[in-house]
C-alpha cells in the first residue's frame, strides 16, 4: 500500500524540479529558531540536524537557527518537546521514523501523534541491515541463523528504531539474539571492537564506514529492493510465513522517510509553507549537497506533503500488522 503512495508521491516531481528559492515574508527577520535533534551530541542524527540548520538558516533570511539536542527514550523525549511547542515556527526539529512503532504499540510516554505533526520534509532513505562483527566467527547469515547461543546485538534505548527493528527482525526470521540497549551513536561499533557485542542492525549509511575499515560485514539487507547492496542476502529470502511478511513490510516502509524534520501541530499555513520552502532550497544548494557527501550523508530528499501522506500510510496498518509488531515487541 505504502509503495502505490509514494509511486503517486512521486508524479508531484514539479516540487522538487522547480529552482531552488525561499519565499521572504519577513516573518523569520531577526528571530531565533530552534531546531531540536532528539539525540545526544555526535551521531549521525545530529550529524543530518547540524547541517539542515545551518542551511535552513540562509534559506529563511534574517534568521538564526540553533539546535538544541535532547534525547532520551529512543527520540520520544524530543518529539514529545518538538509537539508540544509553540506552533510559531520557532521550534521544528528531526528525530526517528522508529516513533511509528511507539505510536502503533501505544508506547507509554508517547505524548504526540505523528499525524498531526507540521511536516516539513525528510533529508535521506534508512536501509537496514544486520552487521555483524568480523570477529563474530561467523561466515554469513546461514551461519549466524544456526547459532544455537544467543546472539548479542549493540542498539541504542528501548524503543529507539534500531531496537525495535532488531525485535522484529528476531521474530520474523526466529533468530536467537540478546540486545543489549543504551548504545548511541557509534558506541556500538566501539563495542564490536572490544568483543563486547557481534551483531548490530541499523541503517546502510551509518555502518558503511566500519564496514569499510574492514570491522564488519553486511550479513543482511532488511529493506531495500534488489538494487540496493547487490550481493547481500534479503531478509525476505528467509521469511516464510505472513506473520514476518508483514513486520518486513512495515519496516520497508520506515525506511523510505528517514532523518525526518518536523514543527508541532498548528503552524500556519503561510509560516509552514515558507519552512518548507526553505527546507527545500536546502536540500538542493550545491554547497550543502558537498558537504553531505564529504560527510558521507546520504541525501534522497521528499517534501512536507510527501512525507505527511507516507507517515499517514505507515500508521494505516490492519490490526493483523498491529499484533504481529505486538508480539515481536514483546507486547
Amino acid at each position: 500500500m505504502l509503495k502505490r503512495v509514494l509511486a503517486l508521491i512521486a508524479g508531484v516531481a514539479l516540487f522538487w524540479s522547480a529552482p531552488g528559492y525561499a519565499a521572504d515574508s519577513g516573518y523569520f527577520r531577526g528571530k531565533t529558531v530552534t531546531y531540536i535533534v532528539s539525540t545526544g551530541p555526535g551521531g549521525g542524527y545530529d550529524t543530518y540536524g547540524r547541517l539542515i540548520a545551518r542551511y535552513l538558516q540562509k534559506y529563511l533570511p534574517g534568521s538564526r537557527v540553533v539546535v538544541r539536542n535532547v534525547p532520551g527514550a529512543g527520540h520520544i523525549v524530543g518529539a514529545n518537546t518538538i509537539y508540544a511547542a509553540k506552533p510559531d515556527g520557532l521550534t521544528i526539529g528531526m528525530f526517528n521514523t522508529g516513533l511509528i512503532y511507539d505510536q502503533l504499540l501505544k508506547r507509554d510516554g508517547v505524548l504526540f501523534d505523528l499525524n498531526k505533526f507540521s511536516w516539513i520534509g525528510k533529508a535521506a532513505d534508512d536501509t537496514r541491515v544486520l552487521m555483524l562483527s568480523k570477529t563474530s566467527g561467523f561466515r554469513n547469515i546461514d551461519d549466524f541463523i544456526k547459532s544455537k547461543e544467543p546472539v548479542k546485538f549493540a542498539a541504542a534505548g528501548v524503543g529507539s528504531a534500531a531496537y525495535n527493528d532488531t525485535k522484529i527482525l528476531a521474530d520474523a526470521l526466529h533468530l536467537n539474539v540478546q540486545i543489549v540497549p543504551g548504545f548511541t551513536g557509534n558506541e556500538g561499533e566501539m563495542s564490536m571492537l572490544r568483543k563486547e557485542v557481534v551483531a548490530e542492525v541499523g541503517t546502510a549509511e551509518s555502518m558503511e564506514e566500519f564496514v569499510k575499515q574492514g570491522h564488519g560485514f553486511f550479513a543482511l539487507a532488511i529493506s531495500g529492493d534488489q538494487s540496493t547492496l547487490p550481493g547481500v542476502p534479503r531478509a525476505a529470502q528467509y521469511v516464510k510465513d505472513e506473520h514476518g511478511k508483514r513486520l518486513l513490510a512495515l519496516i520497508n516502509a520506515l525506511s523510505e522517510i528517514g532523518r525526518l524534520t518536523a514543527g508541532p501541530p498548528g503552524i500556519p499555513a503561510n509560516v509552514l509553507n515558507e519552512e518548507r520552502q526553505a527546507y527545500n532550497s536546502a536540500m538542493k544548494d550545491p554547497q550543502f549537497l558537498a558537504e553531505a557527501k564529504k560527510l558521507n550523508l546520504d541525501i534522497h530528499p521528499s517534501g512536507g506533503p510527501q512525507v505527511e501522506a507516507a507517515i499517514r500510510a505507515a500508521l494505516n496498518q490492519p490490526p493483523e500488522t498491529v499484533a504481529a509488531l505486538k508480539a515481536a515487541a514483546g507486547g
